[in-house]
């Protein structure tokens, strides 16, 4: 075992030799590296070939029970509610609407096909063309189902070159001990690139995949660029005539004495654009007017249970002798609560257009609509005022993705609010390494027994022993990782973005740095958070030490695949959280004209989720290769299992047009970056120092494509070109209904809080809306 004390005594020696503190904190980091680098690979000893399949056979089994019980509780009617809220509330609108109720008569027969698992669903969802799925997802969803694509397709190009050129060159190798014939007791480790011998001249295999496989993750993320940038540009030309497109956002607008935000915005674009100026809308200050609708609509819902538990008791005639007196009593009091904030909320819209002053229930900020989308855009970048900070334009959102409540917060207020959130973020981070040490500790049978002395009995057990080595690290890893997405959420929400969108995709680039940050980085340095940021403040031995660090960590990102992959995507599909919860609320609800809420998808907790391990996948894919057949199973299911989801179950909330595909470009970017300085490192270590010094050109020339990609690309994702829009506006020109569009557009961006309202009063209808636009 290593010595302790030996340890120590040489850090306290060696204290007295050094000239500076920077030279001596060199040295401690680095002893302390190669003393923990130590323990770890005496520690990863413990997983052996037969923990990772127990590991395997673990997750396996919940994905084909997961999988089973979707494809029977799929079939049984009363569970469509949670399997396709999607049909259930397009059939609701089109009731409500007046269209005609297209309901398939349940058989009253028993069919024992409902009982039976089968996967015509896997069917329906291949077979969905990418245009369908555009048509009622959207491109966003689209997007999101092309980093399954483009995932599967580098990995199975990379599988194929790992599987059957490195895995064999790997194993054939002698540089550890092992035993031919002992394969289910055989170290991981023997699997991976450790295994080949130092100077050895099978490492140029591994030096010629780097830069295959460098070059076909270029070709298909160039493909991809262009594939979804002509989708973005085509998706723009076949659609309607929509309010973002003519219509900016103006925040910062001077305050002067006698004259109110709006007659300021109306004499500002009157006077610098005359001929294209079409109408505004100031925003005001409505929180507590959304406060008391939304404790309405939370009363209303309360009401409709009432009255649909009242009337069933009627039903069942069980108000013998009035012993059911106080149901009406209820139904009552809840219906005059409601009038009450109904006078409220119309007392509270008053007093914003009454004899109270427009500077004080006014924001300086306003949405400005013009002729036409070019007039718009000249509007939206040209610098307005001669200040600066003032007349600050920026592209409307959808108004259904508006985030009302941002709209007061000043300049100063959004720029302190983003530091804050930065400063929140790093302590996070740091924080987040307690879960990462327990991790490491028990993936450590004997950092385990010192801790839990009374578990060295059970923990000598084969079983015990494979299961806590191969399963519980990852599993209780991932249940702490389920709050980070939440809260990574309300963090961006605090920095001011107007639409809800561009909140979540700020949380999507915080969740991705943060998983990989906290569970690549911290499991593969494995030491302190200062001595993790100490290892890149010495650039030079960034390659050497990841070179020593990241090969030995393949088993438990292995295990985690499996874990948080392929169990994650059972999960999904089968929405036991969401089943349970709609049981759990329909014992205490009877009213089935509820109106159901469809979920939506959460890119910011999936879309990192889905390049984390495109980042292991790449950079493992020299080093241990055993990974990618895991990772491509992963993908292969992620792609029909979501093309099912966005089909069924979620529905967009509102639609960026692809702009979450720059993260995706970026990321795996950042992956070939980091793979080459590994390689580097790697060759270095093996003795092969041409190979090391050859490798040098791949990230540079990475970097020059990302470059290219980025000049040729982004700007088609940041905005329409001139002459797509202007192709555009003379194409309206000739719509007969152009006319019509235009009075929408005056009232498209009018705050929700302040239209009138009226209450459903209909005691026989309890599905009508709870609110009813006046405009």
């Amino acid at each position: 075992k290593i010595s302790l004390p030996y340890y120590l005594s040489t850090v306290v020696v060696s204290a007295v030799s050094f000239p500076s503190f920077h030279s001596a904190t060199t040295y401690f980091c680095n002893l302390h590296f190669s003393f923990h680098l130590e323990v770890e690979r005496r520690r990863e000893r413990d997983m052996i070939l037969s923990a990772l399949l127990t590991s395997v056979g673990i997750n396996l089994g919940l994905c084909f029970l997961f999988f089973t019980l979707y494809s029977v509780l799929r079939k049984q009617p009363w569970n469509s509610a949670v399997y396709a809220p999607r049909q259930i509330a397009k059939q609701r609108r089109k009731s409500q609407n007046g269209g005609d109720e297209e309901e398939e008569e349940e058989d009253g027969f028993f069919n024992f096909d409902m009982l039976l698992p089968s996967a015509g669903w896997v069917r329906r969802a291949w077979q969905v063309s990418e245009d369908e799925l555009l048509c009622r997802s959207g491109l966003d969803a689209v997007v999101f189902i092309r980093i399954f694509v483009f995932s599967s397709r580098v990995f199975a190009i990379g599988g194929a070159i790992g599987i059957f050129v490195l895995l064999p060159v790997n194993y054939l190798g002698n540089q550890l001990s092992i035993d031919f014939y002992d394969l289910p007791n055989k170290n991981l480790e023997t699997f991976s690139i450790s295994n080949v011998n130092d100077g050895s001249n099978w490492l140029w295999v591994h030096f010629s995949a780097a830069y295959i496989f460098t070059g076909v993750v270029c070709y298909l993320l160039y493909y991809e660029y262009n594939h979804i940038s002509l989708r973005r540009i085509a998706s723009f030309h076949s659609s309607p005539p929509q309010p973002r497109h003519y219509t900016i956002v103006v925040r910062g607008i001077p305050s002067s004495e006698g004259r109110s935000f709006s007659e300021a915005v109306q004499a500002f674009f009157t006077d610098n654009h005359p001929s294209t100026y079409l109408s505004h809308m100031v925003v005001h200050r409505t929180s507590k007017i959304r406060s008391l609708i939304k404790d309405a609509e939370k009363l209303y819902r309360t009401l409709a249970r009432a009255k649909s538990q009242s009337s069933q008791q009627i039903n069942k005639k069980d108000r013998l002798l009035g012993l059911f007196q106080g149901r009406d009593t209820d139904v009552s009091h809840y219906e005059q609560k409601l009038e009450d904030l109904e006078r409220n909320v119309r007392t509270e819209q008053h007093s914003l257009t009454g004899e109270l002053p427009k500077t004080s229930v006014e924001v300086p900020a306003a949405f400005v609509s013009f002729k036409s989308r070019f007039g718009a855009a000249v509007a939206l970048h040209m610098q307005q005022g001669l200040d600066p900070t003032e007349w600050l334009t920026e592209e409307a959102p959808e108004p259904r993705d508006i985030h009302w409540s941002s709209f007061s917060s000043s300049f100063m207020k959004r720029w302190i609010s983003r530091i804050v959130v930065v400063v929140a973020c790093v302590a996070l981070t740091i924080l987040f390494l307690i879960p990462v040490v327990l991790v490491q500790g028990l993936a450590n049978l004997e950092q385990l027994e010192t801790w839990f002395p009374f578990l060295k009995g059970i923990l000598d057990l084969t079983i015990v022993s494979q299961i806590v080595t191969g399963y519980l690290p990852s599993l209780i890893l991932q249940l702490f990782l389920y709050l980070v997405p939440p809260v990574m959420l309300m963090l961006s929400s605090m920095e001011g973005y107007l639409s809800s969108s561009s909140t979540e995709k700020s949380a999507c680039t915080k969740v991705l740095w943060f998983t990989i940050w906290n569970i690549f980085f911290a499991n593969v340095l494995s030491g302190s958070a200062f001595y993790q940021v100490n290892i890149f403040l010495e650039p030079k031995n960034i390659p050497k030490i990841l070179a020593e660090a990241v090969p030995g960590q393949a088993t438990f990102f292995i295990s985690y695949v499996v874990t948080s992959g392929w169990t994650k995507l059972s999960s999904e599909i089968s929405q036991l959280t969401s089943l349970l919860w709609s049981y759990v609320t329909g014992v205490f609800s009877s009213n089935d004209d509820e109106e159901i809420e469809v979920p939506k998808l959460p890119y910011h907790s999936e879309i990192p989720r889905i390049l984390f391990f495109g980042l292991l996948g790449t950079t493992y894919f020299f080093l241990a290769p055993l990974i990618l057949p895991f990772l491509l199973i992963y993908f292969c299911i992620g792609y029909i299992t979501f093309r099912n989801q966005l089909l069924n179950v979620y529905e967009p909330k509102y639609e960026t047009n692809g702009r979450f595909w720059p993260i995706v470009h970026g990321s795996t970017i950042f992956s070939l970056i980091l793979m080459h300085v590994i390689a580097i490192g790697i060759f270095g270590l093996k003795k092969l120092p041409l190979a090391s010094t050859l490798t040098v050109p791949l990230p540079i020339l990475t970097l020059l494509f990302n470059e290219y990609c980025r000049r040729r690309f982004v700007p088609l994702f940041q905005y329409y070109p001139t002459e797509s829009i202007v192709k555009k506006d003379k194409e309206d020109q000739n719509r007969p209904n152009m006319a019509e569009f235009y009075d929408k557009l005056v009232t498209a961006y009018r705050d929700p809080a302040l239209l009138p309202v009226q209450y459903a009063r209909n005691n026989s209808s309890l599905s009508s809306p709870l609110l009813q636009s006046q405009v």
